[in-house]
């Protein structure tokens, strides 16, 4: 999909605090890019008699005060930038992982929260996100969540640069995300000068591959974000152990997946 024609920055609400995170991360997205913040609730379908039930009141209600919890949440975080976004709400109905991934068709990014920290028994990623990895047509923001519930704090972003034939995009969309949050862009390779000349007014270290989170011996330089082309993120749920990603700390921090 050509972003140009992307209709808003979607985001998976759910109920949870790790949603309404997603919420308030995503705010920079809708900014930076001029499109309204799409809140969307999914009220998974329950099938009775091969036809789909129509919504109770209670998950309407449920739905409602959901959204009316994020979009709290988000016009207080505007408040705090001084910039104001406009905010759309949704509540649809059918399996969370498909409203998404059609809502995709005309998005900039869509994003859900996660309190997933490290491998689970079951992956890395929960169904829905794991379903857009795979599936959605436009970029995926997974942002993790403290165990308190808390936002994680700001950190590094970081990029590998391989020889992916979407590299070129995976790197600039991470140099959009450092410009964009005002964060250092820690890129995993040796490749770098046309990058920094690109973008002058953003922080870049560099990195030798494989030595990742080590390289830093700082309070607060923690990678928040990990960019990843397509091929990396669909092979997130085979990775099987931290280390055998270039970005050490890959399972506990934030992914964008760059779809296109």
């Amino acid at each position: 999909m050509n972003q140009l024609d992307a209709k808003s920055v979607v985001v998976g609400i759910n109920g949870s605090q790790a949603a309404v995170n997603a919420a308030k991360w995503a705010v920079d997205e809708a900014i930076g890019r001029q499109l309204p913040l799409r809140l969307v609730y999914v009220i998974a379908r329950r099938e009775a008699h091969d036809s789909p039930a129509p919504p109770s009141e209670w998950e309407l209600e449920r739905a409602e005060m959901a959204l009316a919890q994020a979009e709290s949440a988000v016009m207080s975080a505007t408040g705090e930038r001084g910039k104001p976004v406009e905010i759309e709400t949704a509540i649809l109905s059918g399996d969370p992982a498909q409203v998404l991934i059609d809502e995709s068709l005309a998005t900039a990014m869509v994003c859900v929260g996660t309190a997933r920290r490290g491998w689970a028994s079951d992956g890395l990623l929960g169904p829905t996100a794991a379903g857009l990895v795979a599936s959605a047509h436009c970029p995926v923001a997974i942002i993790r969540t403290n165990p308190d519930g808390s936002p994680t704090e700001l950190g590094v972003i970081a990029v590998v640069l391989n020889d992916e034939p979407d590299n070129d995009e995976v790197v600039h969309q991470a140099m959009e995300e450092g410009r964009r949050r005002h964060a250092t862009v820690r890129q995993i390779d040796r490749r770098l000068d046309s990058w920094v000349r690109r973008y002058p007014d953003v922080h870049v270290e560099t990195v030798a591959a494989g030595t990742g989170l080590r390289s830093s011996g700082k309070a607060g330089h923690a990678i928040e974000l990990a960019v990843v082309g397509s091929a990396e993120g669909e092979r997130m749920a085979e990775l099987a152990t931290p280390n055998c990603h270039p970005i050490l700390g890959y399972p506990d921090c934030s992914v964008l997946v760059v779809r296109h």
